[in-house]
């Protein structure tokens, strides 16, 4: 049996992307970058939407542009060791091109169940918009944030508005270049 966690890097003030949809102010480098790598390697399974599912095809293939650091080339490698459930009514199989995906073209709670009590080890669910059902359901039994030092004034929430969360801080990391990664858990009781 698997565990469902929620991951986002956000403004302060809550926001995954800004009014523009630009999230590039949140990419990860260096030693936060290091994290995401080491990460990856508890994740068994990733389940995104579609947008996401489309951002992370980068880490499919190699670039023809530039050369991967090494960091880069072991994320690339962690990625595409995960299986990966994506959640879309318009993508197709021949959109996928991987074997290591499978499409649903509505992700249900019950759906997402069976998804962590089939998995392996870690589920992380990828994505506000595909997370905020499971979220308000209480599904989610770990919310890992990077915290960026930037307030954006609007957007995409990295949580969903109507949801009443009283969580425990697990555990914390700060950065040289301002950053916080915050663990927490849904207390009990």
């Amino acid at each position: 049996m698997g565990k469902l966690i929620f991951t986002a890097s956000m403004s302060i003030d809550g926001y995954v992307a800004d009014t523009d949809g630009d999230f590039q102010w949140s990419a990860p480098e260096g030693a936060v970058f290091a994290v995401h790598v080491e990460r990856m390697g508890e994740v068994s399974t990733e389940v995104l939407g579609r947008r996401t599912f489309e951002l992370m095809q980068y880490w499919e293939t190699d670039p023809d542009d530039h050369v991967w650091t090494p960091a880069e080339q072991e994320f690339a490698r962690r990625w595409r060791r995960i299986d990966k459930v994506v959640a879309s009514s318009t993508l197709t199989h021949d959109d996928i091109g991987s074997q290591r995906v499978r499409l649903v073209p509505d992700l249900s709670l019950a759906e997402l169940r069976r998804i962590v009590d089939d998995a392996p080890g870690v589920v992380e669910i990828f994505g506000p918009t595909i997370a905020a059902a499971a979220i308000r359901a209480g599904l989610v039994e770990e919310f890992q944030f990077f915290v960026v030092p930037k307030v954006v004034g609007g957007g995409l929430r990295a949580l969903p508005d109507d949801v009443r969360l009283d969580l425990s801080l697990e555990g914390y990391e700060t950065f040289d270049n301002g950053i916080a990664h915050l663990r927490y858990v849904p207390r009990q009781g």
